[in-house]
């Protein structure tokens, strides 16, 4: 044996440290690596990262989106494309911006107190602390980035871009400012769109308010008022009307009336417009138009008055009347104690409602009156839908479920509102003079306008604004249309979550078919989320979060690896337990010690390259073929991006058949006097080969157990950079498997015997087969070293007139009944009863065979192929049974 240098136990910390440092070192990561492996001119394949937001450290979910980008990159490398992943970082406007000013509060200073360049100041040393820590993380996870391509979506090429994107749409009519209904974040004081309003449960009230008629006389129901239910009470200041169904018959003579809204004593109209639910409620509600999208809406159609009683902070402002300056919450509390004082307050009915929050800060949204930038979406929207109808130039979603999700959203897309009141971000590149007067002049450009009097617009754009332009902002676009620009845009593949389908996914297809005319990517795989081992998302209220760095520290990074590479199906979610971490880190120490022993039993000079076919055994040839189907089933399911799949073939090929089965087969030889030479190359090629099916998934513990080969001593190549293992035909095998099957069932059969007699391998026993067909005679007598190595039998006989012997145990397989005289071991009954359940167990699949047989349907439609394999079934059954059923009435008849 060869003295090596491997451990006799797996541990990650000695195998992955430097090894990251090292690939960085001879640049593999950069898309000239691997000119090497290539032949001809290289097809471009590209991948941007999904840039991680630099709001702090890296969780789970970044681990698997990130392993996922980084296995198909490895696996394209190394099947000789040109790759190129480039990394980056995301600025984050609303969140890192949040994240700086609950640092600033806990020393009592606000970004006001800082002013805007300070205040911007600090979120730059935040940057540069987290991304370093990202940067840490992404070498942890051995992540195959080109760093020199590493872009940030506020550094100035990216600027740059999203100034022409704004400027162009501008001048298209696509982006226009205007006055209208947003969501609104009260803590960040900024606008939000849609998607950045989570929705979840919080106890509030209906309130039932009396508004009284203007005119005495007037009544309804007897009354002289009417009933409006409210949520938000603390709006009723701006109050403007109060709306009816034009169809409902209740109210259509109360339409042109007019009523008093207590507090403010204002003197509204009842109108009717077709927004009013009649089946909600009592039919009957107020209309403030600066507090809620809907009544917007009915006061641009009634030509209402709009009036905004609330400042940014969330507090009411001089509109609101006594209750100017208090906050939204403690002014609702207010208010309701004066209702109820004034004698308008009805009832007060609790309820469980659906709030929109802050999907950054948290607190509740409100729907606030604001002058704000907006995409037109529509236009851009069809465009897409347009594209998506043709199969050359669509995005093509995985699971494509997705794709039907991703449709509904733009087929019903509002516009997009992109100013954010912030001081982090893109700024605005709009110009004003003399704003907010009749003579107001609005300047856009990518500079600033010439002249005296100009005033830049302070607001930021949304964070998806320039995170949409991503695929091709990163490619140097639009300072350069060569260079990476023109060899990888469109990018092949994207990873990311299903959850930014809307936030992301779709801005980036509409953005990139406006400005570069086709798709940003060809291809979008769609994964889930991670989630505790009860299924519940992690999130610090639960405390269920892990780290992924006390994940490697503990196993590893390839066996985090694994277990994210191979734990679900697209777009479905996975859970995390650190049971299943603990079987992952038991396949990579199966691989480890299954590798130690090949490589401690090569020679110095064993090659990797395949052996001479005539010096091969049956069990080489069966291993190599086994390797060929699991080359050819591991290259398909990585194209379908079924990454799942992928690890059962390649689970079950090393554990099973390399290491359970070939390497012990192998041991007769190695152990032996014999020539070694074409067991040790057989063992060197499918060891080699299997590395490197297997690196794009665990690249640390394969480069480590690929340096000690033989045939790589003395050279300073990378398994990184080495090409991808391909089928080939000559090594497919049919009847080497077939027959290493028989094989594996005698031994099989065996070893359940010896099992069930309690019988263990010192224990010496008699080996009766008895069969009849004279190819697996010929196989059991070729392999007879092996069968005595594997079923260690006292004698062996193989014969069609063996006398089954009275008292025995017994198995039948295909082809052969197996009997091994142990009646000082067994009980007769016992066996008998044994027996029986064989036999039920034939009878039931006999029936279930024909049955299908006996269905017409499936007999004239399925392929004849089909049909053939389950008649051989039924024959092989029947075989089975008849042979039981004789053995069971041998033994009732020695009883």
């Amino acid at each position: 044996m060869r003295d090596i240098d491997m451990s006799t136990k797996y541990n990650p910390t000695a195998v992955e440290s430097g090894r990251y440092d090292e690939w960085q070192k001879k640049e593999l990561f950069k898309p000239e690596a691997n000119l090497a492996i290539r032949d001809g001119e290289p097809e471009p394949y590209s991948i941007v990262i999904p840039p991680p937001n630099v709001t702090g450290k890296l969780h789970l979910g970044h681990a698997w989106d990130t392993t996922l980008q980084d296995m198909i990159i490895r696996q394209k490398r190394m099947q000789g494309f040109d790759t190129v992943w480039v990394p980056g970082m995301d600025h984050a406007g609303i969140a890192t911006q949040a994240k700086v000013e609950q640092r600033l509060r806990q020393d009592g200073v606000t970004r006001y107190d800082l002013g805007r360049e300070k205040f911007v100041e600090q979120v730059w040393q935040w940057k540069d602390e987290y991304a370093a820590v990202i940067k840490q993380q992404w070498g942890k996870m051995g992540l195959s980035l080109d760093f020199e391509r590493e872009r940030f979506t506020l550094d100035d090429g990216l600027n740059k871009a999203v100034n022409k994107v704004f400027v162009d749409l501008y001048k298209k009519g696509l982006i226009y400012r205007g006055e209208y209904i947003i969501n609104w974040d009260p803590q960040a004081r900024t606008a939000l769109s849609d998607i950045e309003v989570i929705y979840h449960d919080d106890e509030g009230a209906f309130y039932h308010v009396k508004y009284p008629f203007v005119n005495p006389n007037d009544t309804y129901d007897g009354q002289n008022y009417i009933e409006i239910a409210t949520t938000r009470p603390e709006t009723m200041m701006g109050d403007i009307a109060v709306a009816v169904n034009p169809t409902d018959e209740r109210y259509k003579d109360l339409v042109g009336k007019k009523v008093i809204v207590p507090l403010v004593n204002r003197e509204v109209e009842i109108i009717a417009d077709e927004y009013v639910d009649k089946e909600f409620g009592s039919g009957m509600v107020k209309i403030t138009p600066a507090h809620d999208p809907n009544d917007f809406m009915v006061g641009n159609r009634h030509n209402l008055e709009r009036i905004n009683t609330m400042n940014d902070d969330g507090s009411l402002n001089e509109h609101a009347g006594k209750y100017n300056g208090m906050d939204r919450f403690e002014a609702r509390k207010a208010m309701v104690s004066d209702l109820e004082a004034g004698d308008y307050m009805l009832r007060i009915e609790p309820i469980v409602h659906s709030v929109g929050h802050s999907e950054r800060t948290g607190v509740p949204v409100e729907s606030r009156l604001s002058t704000q930038w907006f995409v037109k979406m529509a236009p851009l929207a069809e465009q897409i839908l347009a594209m998506q109808q043709k199969p050359d130039e669509k995005v093509n979603f995985v699971p494509e479920r997705f794709e039907d999700t991703f449709t509904h959203w733009m087929e019903n897309i509002r516009d997009w509102v992109i100013s954010r009141q912030l001081w982090w971000g893109h700024q605005i590149p709009a110009w004003y003079k003399n704003k907010n007067t009749e003579q107001e002049e609005i300047y856009v450009g990518q500079e600033a306008p010439e002249g005296e009097g100009w005033e830049r617009d302070e607001d930021v754009l949304d964070t998806w604004f320039s995170s949409a332009l991503w695929p091709f902002s990163t490619m140097g676009w639009p300072e350069k249309t060569d260079g990476d620009f023109a060899r990888y845009y469109p990018t092949n593949t994207l990873v990311t979550g299903y959850d930014i389908i809307f936030f992301w996914v779709a801005r980036m297809m509409f953005q990139g078919k406006e400005f570069t005319g086709e798709r940003p990517f060809k291809n979008v795989l769609i994964h889930g989320l991670i989630r505790d081992g009860e299924g519940r998302k992690m999130s610090k209220s639960l405390g269920n979060g892990v780290d992924p760095m006390d994940v490697i520290e503990k196993y590893g990074a390839d066996a985090l690896r694994w277990f994210l590479a191979t734990g679900s199906t697209p777009g479905q979610d996975t859970r995390f337990t650190y049971e299943k971490m603990d079987a992952s880190w038991n396949f990579i120490n199966k691989i480890w010690n299954a590798s130690r022993y090949v490589i401690m039993n090569l020679a110095e000079d064993t090659p990797t390259e395949l052996p001479d076919f005539d010096k091969l055994t049956l069990a080489d040839k069966w291993i190599l073929s086994r390797l060929n189907t699991t080359i050819a089933n591991v290259t398909r399911n990585f194209d379908k991006f079924e990454f799942g799949e992928a690890g059962r073939e390649l689970y079950n090929f090393i554990w099973s058949d390399f290491a359970d089965w070939y390497i012990e087969m192998t041991k007769e030889t190695l152990n032996g006097d014999g020539d070694k030479q074409p067991v040790q190359q057989t063992l060197a090629y499918v060891l080699d080969q299997t590395l490197k099916l297997l690196q794009p998934i665990m690249p640390f513990v394969t480069e480590a157990i690929w340096q000690e080969m033989p045939a790589q001593q003395g050279k300073n190549e990378s398994i990184v950079v080495a090409a991808y293992p391909v089928s080939h035909d000559q090594l497919n095998d049919a009847q080497s498997e077939a027959a290493f099957k028989r094989l594996q069932d005698l031994i099989i059969a065996v070893r359940n015997i010896r099992s069930e007699a309690n019988a263990p391998m010192s224990t010496e026993i008699d080996l009766l087969i008895k069969t009849d067909d004279a190819a697996i005679k010929a196989i059991f007598e070729s392999n007879a070293d092996y069968i005595n190595r594997f079923a260690h039998p006292k004698s062996l006989t193989i014969s069609a007139d063996i006398e089954a012997p009275a008292l025995a145990m017994s198995q039948v397989i295909s082809g052969a009944e197996i009997y091994v005289p142990l009646a000082e071991l067994i009980d007769i009954n016992e066996e008998i009863n044994r027996l029986a359940g064989e036999a039920k167990k034939f009878a039931g699949e006999v029936k279930r065979a024909q049955g299908k047989l006996g269905n017409e349907k499936f007999v004239q439609g399925a392929p004849e192929a089909v049909v053939q394999a389950e008649q051989a079934k039924l024959a092989d059954w029947q075989t089975k049974l008849a042979a039981t059923h004789e053995r069971l009435a041998t033994l009732k008849a020695n009883q």
